[in-house]
């Protein structure tokens, strides 16, 4: 669709975040050599034969999707609204690509299908998001989706686990400032060093500490007992090809992953918002401030 980010084009940076290639995530069906339709079509036909699937949301994935001016948005968001099997949009963006012109377009569409505005938090800390090279600061993540709230969309989010700014108190700190946050569901990516990323460089010269796969799974169900059993977890881990992953090497499957920490939470006895639930200091803390 054309889309870059403002870290990317020089608007707040260059090079755009750390971590990122989008390669990790978009699938084949949905590569940018696709027009928009082409990708909607392939994707339709791929998901029905692959899971019998009969309704769809469409998923503006890559890079920020509403960074653009708004008669294109709205262009863009209607056309793939325009499928009889189509019931919603999910948009990807960041907190500082989103204003009350925008949520007032979303929470328009929003009377007619379901629209989930996704943000990309990464991290809660300041020191982290300056690391990951992202042009703005927490507050932004805030002020943003406080302007979302209240407008009849659905509100998501994703944080990296992980990032080597941070220490593991400070990473299971942030279940307890997300829940706070009054979104509606999560992803949650363990840091993954992928190829073609400035990350993999600063590994290759300064490696420093990526999560084992028994280590990830203990931090992971760590971080389910402090976070509000009201938000809809979406994804708790990474998935990145072998041709594209330089570290870390888990030689997993997803399923196996799945079942590893299906099988730490009950060995622990635990389940998300257990200290959540029966901790209430965790809901009277003062704002966090992101640093």
């Amino acid at each position: 669709m054309g889309f870059t980010c403002p870290n990317r084009d020089g608007s707040v940076a260059k090079g755009g975040c750390v971590y990122c290639n989008n390669d990790t995530f978009v699938p084949p069906y949905a590569r940018a050599r696709f027009s928009m339709q082409e990708q909607i079509e392939n994707g339709m036909r791929y998901l029905k034969k692959r899971y019998k699937a009969e309704k769809f949301i469409i998923y503006f994935q890559a890079y920020t999707n509403t960074y653009d001016r708004i008669e294109k948005l709205e262009k863009l968001y209607r056309e793939s609204l325009g499928y009889d099997d189509v019931v919603g949009i999910t948009v990807g963006t960041r907190s500082d690509c989103i204003d009350e012109e925008k949520v007032e377009l979303f929470e328009a569409l929003a009377d007619e299908c379901f629209v989930s505005v996704e943000y990309g938090i990464e991290s809660i800390y300041d020191k982290t998001l300056r690391f990951m090279n992202r042009g703005h600061d927490y507050q932004s993540v805030i002020d943003a989706i406080e302007l979302t709230k209240g407008r009849g969309l659905h509100i998501g989010a994703h944080i990296i686990l992980g990032m080597p700014t941070e220490t593991e108190e400070e990473m299971l700190r942030m279940a307890e400032e997300v829940s706070r946050l009054g979104i509606d569901s999560l992803k949650i990516h363990n840091l993954h060093v992928v190829k073609n990323t400035p990350l993999a460089g600063i590994y290759k010269n300064s490696p420093f500490h990526l999560f084992s796969y028994h280590e990830y799974i203990d931090l992971i169900t760590n971080f389910l007992e402090r976070i509000s059993p009201d938000i809809v977890i979406e994804r708790l881990f990474t998935d990145t090809s072998e041709d594209l992953l330089i570290a870390p090497v888990w030689n997993k499957t997803h399923n196996a992953i799945m079942r590893g920490i299906e099988e730490a939470l009950e060995w622990k006895n635990t389940h998300q918002g257990r200290v959540f639930n029966f901790n209430p200091s965790l809901r009277e803390k003062a704002p966090f401030e992101g640093e």
